[in-house]
């Protein structure tokens, strides 16, 4: 059985846009996420990262989105992730000589973002959902 790492996501929301950052590779696009550190909660560790890897401020959801798992130099990492209403866009930030920062429209990101589960949740950040089955409906 895996040891899970946990970590948090933001996902960044304004004028209904969605702020994506590159990787610290800077090879692909991602929201900002990160470890939760010792005595944080999942939501401080979003907030965190949304202002050291993108420069921005705001209110996250009081309830996360959801979460997805992904595979890191073969750890096993599970992402709570909620939706940052930004309400405040810095120019200076601690990572902006890492990081690229872009504004996209919803569709530009699930085009950029490669983790599925990822992508599911922010089509749950904008409303839209997608459903687990298809059914066909009978007269």
């Amino acid at each position: 059985m895996p040891i899970w790492v946990r970590q948090a996501a933001a996902i960044p929301v304004r004028d209904d846009r969605v702020c994506l950052v590159t990787s610290s590779s800077g090879r692909r696009w991602v929201v900002p996420k990160g470890q939760i550190d010792p005595g944080h909660t999942a939501g401080e560790a979003a907030l965190v990262e949304a202002w050291e890897e993108a420069g921005l401020v705001g209110a996250l959801d009081p309830e996360p989105l959801g979460s997805y798992a992904y595979e890191k130099l073969g750890r096993e990492l599970l992402v709570l992730v909620y939706r940052l209403t930004v309400t405040e866009v810095r120019d200076e930030w601690p990572e902006r000589q890492l990081r690229a920062r872009e504004w996209v429209t919803l569709a530009e990101a699930l085009d950029r973002i490669e983790e599925p589960g990822l992508r599911d949740l922010l089509r749950v950040a904008f409303h839209i959902k997608r459903p687990d089955r298809l059914t066909l409906a009978t007269a």
